[in-house]
């Protein structure tokens, strides 16, 4: 292993640099996993790891190396170094550097009884994690990425969902290339509207479908509104009239699990 003790290093200013900027994470085709779970499950997902950071300082980081495939770069550094590159408190001392996939819609894997998330613009990476780790709870086909406003590898999203980016199929694309792909499997979209008519416990959600939601400022633009095939809501009871976008999904992923028998 080579060394790094200093917070000079190009490695460490590029893993900085990946972090913070999604621009370079697109031009180097590369982005950052911190942990061993979620490097663990990178790799159960096929993602492809190029090189990974590990501060033996750190208890356990030298165990769990040992348990990660012998073929990839290893590069050790001190604490003081790993700390600079580490963007969570109590971290094991593993960081890796891995290659993203970008699945296509055609790429997805369909079951016999589909379901699937589709967000619109999505903007907070902690949304999109915690929507991620709905998703791997209820075992959903997909999660279709619209028009994203946030990077799905950004470094926050991977910490929010604990490493569920890696257990998904996730795809971004626009939101007329979802529209159609639905409409080529046959599959009915459920568009979240606070003005809808239909209560979402009182639709069939126990088809092939998916459900659409917008951000929580605006809720779905007018293109999802025109095309989907069913408006639903929620029932507000309070004064504030949304749910944060993360808990909506996972109330009306967990509605439409419940209605196929939870399989």
């Amino acid at each position: 292993m080579e060394k790094i003790t200093s917070l000079q290093n190009t490695r460490i200013k590029n893993i900085i640099a990946l972090q913070e900027k999604s621009r370079e994470r697109r031009k180097q085709q590369l982005f950052v996993i911190e942990g061993f779970r979620e490097i663990n499950l990178a790799i159960e997902g096929g993602y492809v790891i190029q090189s990974i950071f590990a501060c033996t300082e750190l208890s356990g980081a030298l165990a769990l190396l040992g348990r990660l495939p012998d073929n990839i770069a290893v590069y050790e550094t001190n604490k003081p170094v790993f700390d600079k590159i580490a963007y969570r408190e109590n971290s094991d001392g593993l960081l890796a550097l891995a290659i993203p996939r970008n699945l296509d819609l055609n790429d997805i894997k369909l079951s016999d009884n589909l379901f699937v998330i589709i967000l619109e613009a999505i903007e907070k990476p902690g949304n999109l994690g915690a929507i991620l780790r709905t998703a791997d709870a209820a075992k959903v086909d997909a999660v279709i990425v619209c028009d994203p406003l946030c990077d799905v590898y950004n470094s926050n999203v991977i910490r929010s969902s604990i490493g569920c980016l890696f257990t998904n199929q996730v795809v971004t694309c626009t939101s007329d290339q979802a529209l159609k792909w639905l409409h080529n499997n046959g599959i009915l979209s459920y568009a979240t509207e606070l003005t809808a008519s239909q209560w979402y416990h009182q639709t069939d959600m126990a088809k092939p479908c998916a459900i659409v939601m917008g951000t929580e400022a605006d809720g779905l633009t007018g293109f999802w509104l025109q095309n989907a095939d069913v408006h639903i809501k929620i029932p507000m009871r309070g004064k504030i009239d949304s749910l944060n976008v993360s808990v909506s999904m996972a109330i009306l992923t967990f509605e439409a699990m419940r209605q196929r028998g939870f399989m």
